[in-house]
């Protein structure tokens, strides 16, 4: 059997005749009827063929099973298979609809077994999920217990303590309001001892003063009667008003120019930071009109200008003009004990309103105008920072009334820093040993610093390449000017060539 069973399998007959079916079913609606019978015709001949074979395999497979095994499975199937002439009758289902329908039913029982499979596996998956989000779930629960309970623990203290707090807050409220009073009225206090302390020192002031006066004249008076007595009271004069408000003056002047560095200063850095948006040329255009408020104008040399290097150099020089002219005034009446300096120091203290600040204000910004170091857009001028010029040059008019003078310190850029003199901006190098540029002056009286003032350090700036600052190639300004600026610098600047020639010495 298993010789047939070998040579029926190798010589696929069974894939013959399916080829043979389909190359028929292709080819039926062109073949002629003969040659449709003639196909058939092969096919039940093969088909018969095949039978022959499974017919011997059939009797083979019964003689080895012996004499009696194999019956039923012939009498209840290949009996009547046979008794029904090769055919199987079933009532409304031909052979193609029993295939069809084994076909689709051997389909479905393999997705059913597919979908089986895949439903247990999704299902132990859910389970082990579930199982997952049942034991979060408990955690949750036991973490939402235990956060109900410090809830309630919290509104038990809370409701423990609100009462407590509320009056608390209103005893305080109550306390500040008490505080607040008790300030302002200690601030109006002080105020008040302010006035009265300034009165005492002005009257004290003129008490004394008025006592020098009035032993100056009994002097006089005994001096006439009595000549001899003459040598002595010229030998000791009375103290001026000047060295009498001395001290006064001297701490007025000092706390004046840290305001202007702390109050005046930013706002004309304000001020022009609406139209230069670099901080640094801010800030040298700023330094630069400190120091230039002063002195006599720049000196030109061969189209350059030489930079300003001491401190309020417009009000220095106005205030020596202002002596000499005072000097003469007084000179030809001076009769008093004091001397004739001394008479015109007291004039000028007392009289500080008579000084022509408007003269020095048009100075320094002709000076400016023709530095190189700084730049400002051609639209607007710098007469915008006039009322900060005019501040600096009253304070350092002022100044050279003192014994000695109040002066800044020489500055330079890239000097070496010095801490005794400046203190470092807060974007500066820290580290860095050499000065950029200054942004305020340093406040000296001779060789001592009485006010710090700010510079600007960091390494390596020095020696990068620098832009033009100038305003144009000319060193001299070509734009117009407003009309008191025309009309200052063509009445009291002199020529560039008689500048360059004979500069005025500074003190």
């Amino acid at each position: 059997m298993a010789d047939t069973l070998r040579r029926l399998v190798n010589t696929t007959t069974y894939k013959l005749l399916q080829t043979k079916l389909e190359n028929w079913y292709k080819e039926y609606h062109i073949n002629s009827c003969d040659q449709n019978l003639n196909r058939c015709c092969e096919l039940i001949e093969l088909t018969s063929k095949v039978q022959g074979e499974l017919f011997t395999i059939l009797s083979l497979a019964a003689s080895e099973g012996g004499v009696y095994s194999g019956v039923d499975t012939i009498k209840s199937r290949f009996l009547p298979w046979l008794g029904s002439s090769f055919t199987v009758i079933t009532s409304g289902v031909t052979s193609d609809t029993s295939l069809t329908l084994m076909q689709e039913s051997a389909e479905k029982g393999r997705q059913l077994r597919e979908l089986a499979t895949v439903h247990e596996q999704e299902m132990l998956e859910l389970e082990a999920e579930l199982n997952t989000t049942r034991r979060q779930l408990g955690t949750i629960k036991q973490e939402l217990a235990e956060a109900h309970l410090e809830l309630d623990d919290t509104q038990n203290k809370s409701a423990t303590t609100f009462l407590a707090t509320e009056d608390e807050i209103i005893q305080l409220r109550a306390e500040l309001r008490a505080v607040r009073e008790q300030v302002r009225f200690y601030k109006q206090k002080v105020d008040v001892l302010d006035d009265y302390e300034r009165q005492i020192r002005q009257l004290k002031d003129e008490v004394a003063f008025l006592s020098a006066e009035k032993s100056l004249l009994q002097e006089r008076i005994s001096g006439r009667r009595s000549p001899i007595s003459f040598p002595s009271m010229t030998s000791h004069s009375p103290p001026t008003y000047g060295k009498l408000t001395s001290a006064s003056r001297h701490a007025r002047l000092v706390s004046r120019f840290n305001d202007l560095y702390a109050n005046e200063r930013l706002n004309a850095q304000n001020l022009l930071r609406r139209y230069v948006d670099d901080l640094e040329m801010v800030q040298r255009i700023i330094f630069i009109a400190t120091t230039s408020a002063g002195g006599p104008p720049p000196v030109l040399f061969k189209g350059t200008i030489q930079d300003l290097q001491e401190a309020f150099q417009a009000a220095k020089m106005a205030f020596r003009q202002f002596k000499l002219r005072v000097r003469k005034t007084l000179s030809p009446s001076h009769l008093g004990p004091e001397s004739l300096d001394e008479a015109v120091m007291d004039y000028i203290i007392r009289n500080l309103d008579l000084y022509d600040v408007q003269s020095s204000i048009n100075d320094v910004i002709r000076s400016m105008s023709v530095n190189p170091k700084i730049s400002f857009p051609p639209e607007v001028d710098f007469i915008l920072i006039s009322s900060f010029i005019r501040d600096v040059c009253r304070v350092a008019f002022a100044m050279q009334t003192l014994e000695p003078p109040l002066d800044i310190a020489f500055t330079t850029d890239g000097e070496l820093f010095n801490e005794s003199k400046y203190r470092r901006s807060y974007d500066s190098d820290f580290t860095a040993p050499l000065v950029v540029y200054h942004i305020w002056p340093a406040l000296m009286e001779n060789n001592s610093v009485i006010a710090k003032g700010e510079a600007f350090t960091k390494r390596g700036a020095l020696w990068s390449p620098s832009k033009s600052r100038s305003r144009s190639a000319s060193p001299i300004r070509s734009r117009s000017t407003s009309p008191t600026r025309a009309l200052s610098t063509r009445s009291r600047s002199p020529s560039p060539i008689r500048r360059s020639i004979s500069p005025i010495p500074a003190d």
